[in-house]
């Protein structure tokens, strides 16, 4: 994903993070910001501005520009985000949606889109965001499950700029769920704490098995047949992270993992998650899972 935004999508930008003109009688699309605020929130993102004597507005836009001429990836995706974070908008959601699809109709032919992942709004590429990364942002937010939520941000945060902390972080995910279970259930934790070693530790408490009751005769083999697949992802998510991922250090010349790997392991970590959180809200239904 690379990022360099047009004029007319500067001027957007610059509009949804100050507000406005000060005269301007409309009602602002995003959130009014003195001149010092709008500095604080530039400096937060690492550029600096000071708007002095001048109009802020015009100033904003101009240190937008030095940002979008520097090239400066993570930069340009921080400013981007910030301008539609939900913790701004608490009190009136509905703008925070005013303010993405204001965004994205400028942003779309710069070739990026917001995206709303869980409670977070992200950066990424046009269709390429993922349900099942949604659905598990979602669900970990729904049980607090806070050390996934931070894993899956992290993955989610670095796919592009840091391709191998996001395998990292990927496989993380899927073990952070798989303690979890484990030691929500009292079940000691097994002897290789890896990521295979973890999961293949919580697929009989968690009846992973087509021969557990609730499975019928004619689909038994296709169920078979998935978590047969599944077991392959957590393999191969386990041995990119050993051969690809920042785990264990980069030596020199290595060959960086291409950004599209990176994204193919977000996703299956998350589906692999994904279907042991629901697996345990459907097996202990009373019990929350918390994480450690």
């Amino acid at each position: 994903m690379h990022i360099h935004l047009a004029p007319q999508t500067i001027e957007a930008l610059a509009t949804v993070i100050s507000g406005g003109g000060g005269n301007d009688q409309t009602p602002p699309i995003g959130i009014y910001r003195s001149a010092s605020r709008l500095e604080s929130f530039m400096r937060g993102c690492n550029v600096a501005m000071s708007v002095g004597n001048g109009s802020r507005l015009p100033t904003l836009v101009e240190a937008l520009e030095r940002a979008n001429r520097g090239g400066d990836q993570t930069i340009l995706k921080s400013i981007i985000e910030r301008a539609a974070d939900p913790r701004d908008f608490l009190s009136d959601p509905d703008r925070l949606q005013g303010v993405i699809d204001y965004l994205n109709a400028r942003l779309a032919y710069d070739g990026v889109e917001l995206q709303r992942v869980g409670q977070q709004v992200r950066l990424g590429t046009p269709g390429m965001s993922s349900s099942v990364v949604g659905a598990l942002a979602s669900a970990v937010a729904t049980i607090d499950f806070d050390t996934v939520k931070r894993d899956l941000e992290r993955a989610l945060a670095s796919a592009e700029t840091d391709p191998e902390d996001a395998v990292t972080s990927a496989c993380s995910v899927v073990e952070s769920v798989c303690r979890s279970v484990l030691i929500e259930l009292g079940s000691p934790l097994p002897s290789k704490k890896d990521i295979q070693g973890l999961y293949q530790a919580v697929r009989e408490p968690l009846g992973l098995t087509p021969d557990k009751d609730g499975v019928a005769d004619d689909i038994a083999n296709d169920v078979r047949t998935i978590l047969g697949g599944l077991n392959s992802v957590v393999n191969g998510v386990g041995a990119l992270r050993t051969h690809g991922g920042d785990a264990h250090g980069r030596e020199r010349g290595y060959r960086r993992i291409d950004p599209r790997i990176a994204r193919l392991a977000i996703h299956s970590a998350s589906t692999v998650s994904l279907f042991l959180v629901e697996t345990w809200q459907k097996k202990f239904p009373s019990r929350q899972l918390k994480s450690h």
